[in-house]
């Protein structure tokens, strides 16, 4: 499947992977600040953003998008970012095909399985007939019922668009994403450990890296180090300026 992504400056490649429901353009500001160093990919996902729908969303068939991105670009190796389900795609490719990934961030989510999250969020928005709405405002209020949070609302809204004759879509394919909800809850398993630097960073404020998640993550990337921004899930988001400097740091330290 050919991705669709942006790409920012120049230098040793950086491929960035949003989360579920999010797209390239919740990243287009940190894109540009670690262009200043790196050669940056922003790249949305199958069944995201402006990519293709396909009724397989697997961490497996993410992956090898992503290395057919790679290879279509003439990418050997790169860094690698990935936040939430972007996060365990980015697992997946490093534990798969380590010789493709030079360093690993995992941005506030563990290899472990998860309890299906966003039932109520995919729910919300199925629940929501586009054709009766003539704007973004009376679409907000109306999520607003189900979902009283303005700012994850916001995050959401990102994945509207209008089509050719005017009328609202998702630009998510919520459907393929509901079905598929049990799928990217899974763990990440492997047989053998990522042997490269590897960098975790948790949300102080958020609950989806726990202490008893060190030990896999361990044992699947032993170099693996732990960092905590005083922020909730959406880390890069809340927390931009600290999120930055501590994946520059990481990027630019050598590798051990």
């Amino acid at each position: 499947m050919k991705l669709f992504f942006e790409q920012y400056g120049s230098g040793e490649p950086l491929l960035i992977f949003h989360g579920l429901l999010g797209s390239l353009d919740n990243w287009h500001t940190l894109s540009k600040k670690f262009a200043t160093s790196f050669r940056v990919l922003a790249v949305d996902l199958r069944n995201h953003g402006r990519s293709p729908h396909s009724d397989i969303l697997t961490y497996s068939a993410m992956a090898e998008d992503v290395l057919e991105l790679m290879d279509s670009q003439h990418i050997g190796s790169s860094h690698i970012l990935g936040h939430s389900m972007g996060g365990k795609v980015a697992m997946t490719l490093a534990l798969t095909n380590p010789r493709r990934v030079s360093k690993l961030i995992v941005v506030d989510i563990a290899p472990r399985s998860y309890r299906r999250l966003h039932d109520e969020l995919l729910d919300a928005l199925m629940s929501v007939n586009l054709a009766l709405f003539q704007s973004r405002h009376q679409i907000d209020e109306e999520l607003a019922r189900k979902i009283p949070d303005r700012a994850i609302r916001q995050f959401l809204m990102k994945n509207l668009a209008r089509d050719e004759s005017g009328l609202f879509h998702w630009k998510a394919n919520l459907a393929t994403i509901s079905k598929n909800d049990e799928e990217l809850s899974t763990e990440i398993v492997a047989s053998t450990p990522f042997p490269n630097p590897t960098l975790f960073v948790k949300g102080k404020r958020s609950d989806y890296i726990v202490e008893s998640d060190t030990p896999l993550i361990h044992r699947l990337f032993p170099k693996a180090r732990i960092e905590l921004i005083d922020a909730g899930h959406w880390v890069h988001a809340e927390s931009p300026d600290r999120f930055a400097d501590v994946v520059l740091n990481f990027l630019d330290s050598p590798a051990a």
